[in-house]
């Protein structure tokens, strides 16, 4: 059932079912239980949620160039320490607009649910939607429910669209050239290993909490003070990790990228982490860790401006683009050796995010 850009008021027009505290295959069907499922979602997202239940929302734009991006999620443990699957389609959303210079406004929100997930559980996940939402500064004005049988979803799936204006020059990986400087954030690996330590028991989820956030503040911070251009290119450092995001560059640019292995901003028990799992931190998930390619002479600034916000206080410079004309990645050793890095074939490690 769809809804879209609703004049939610907090209020129900007739009372729901208080029987079923679970998700049935019924409220699937369009039909009753599915009405009371969708104003259920709907009341749960208060002041995030715009329209009146029609079959698709009519938005104002003020630019006729927008971004727009789609992604679905899916993760294990649905909720998780400082987050959940949500918060992760509501940040992995915004973070893809912000990463291209665009400034997100508006997205769509569509969940399959697994039959015999609890309705309470499923609200609560709603609420971090709406917290996340209003964090970030975005408006969801449409979007989709659907239900499978049992084992045939993974509880919960989240599949979100996003629209965004552009307000300045896009940002591309087409722009990145020899000499620019790489700047990581924050701390890398800590989803990763938040999520891993929940699943197998390793006991580190308390020390090493995942980063999922918005990033989109912390962005428009550095555009708006740093001279047109001087950023080349912005990633959100999510899936393949920094490794996916540095041979993508190394690609586009058709230059070495070199960073160095001691700069990388890594929480102690995470690496710890890392070694007891035997996989390398620069593989593994991140949902709020930003990359970015700069010009040297604004290297300086950007980090300044990272630092001010709490998503950024560990950023620094990792490394830069060199004039060597190998799409290649290589990593700088403690011991001043060079290591070529590798593009993971497939998954190092089983499906997280």
């Amino acid at each position: 059932m769809a809804y879209t850009q609703a004049g939610i008021n907090g209020s129900f027009t007739e009372s729901h079912d208080p029987s079923v505290e679970t998700v049935v295959l019924d409220h699937g069907t369009g039909a009753k239980l599915s009405r009371e499922l969708v104003e259920r979602i709907s009341e749960t997202l208060g002041d995030t949620y715009l329209g009146i239940m029609e079959d698709s929302a009519l938005l104002e734009l003020p630019t006729n160039r927008i971004a727009f991006t789609t992604d679905s999620f899916v993760v294990t443990p649905l909720i998780f320490g400082n987050g959940d699957i949500g918060k992760i389609a509501v940040c992995g959303t915004v973070n893809d607009l912000a990463v291209s210079g665009a400034r997100p406004l508006y997205i769509t929100l569509s969940l399959i649910i697994e039959e015999g997930m609890p309705i309470s559980e499923l609200l609560v996940i709603i609420e971090s939607v709406r917290d996340t939402a209003r964090s970030a500064g975005v408006k969801i004005v449409a979007g989709d429910t659907k239900v499978v049988g049992k084992g045939e979803a993974d509880r919960l799936f989240i599949n979100t669209a996003g629209v965004g204006v552009m307000e300045r020059p896009p940002i591309s990986v087409r722009n990145v050239r020899p000499g620019q400087k790489i700047i990581l954030s924050g701390y890398i690996g800590n989803h990763s290993i938040h999520l891993l330590s929940i699943r197998e028991g390793l006991g580190f989820e308390r020390n090493v909490l995942s980063d999922c956030a918005p990033l989109n503040h912390m962005i428009d911070t550095v555009l708006n003070n740093v001279p047109t251009g001087k950023v080349a290119s912005m990633r959100d450092v999510t899936r393949g990790g920094l490794s996916a995001v540095l041979h993508e560059h190394a690609r586009a640019a058709n230059c070495v990228i070199r960073f160095d292995k001691q700069a990388l901003p890594v929480l102690p028990e995470a690496a710890m982490a890392a070694d007891m799992l035997g996989v390398n931190v620069i593989n593994l998930a991140n949902e709020g860790c930003l990359c970015l390619f700069v010009e040297p002479d604004v290297a300086d600034q950007v980090l300044a401006l990272l630092r001010e916000a709490p998503c950024g206080k560990e950023a620094v410079i990792i490394g830069e683009v060199e004039a060597i004309p190998l799409p290649e990645v290589h990593m700088l050793e403690s011991d001043g050796t060079l290591t070529i890095i590798e593009e993971l074939y497939g998954a190092e490690l089983p499906r997280l995010c």
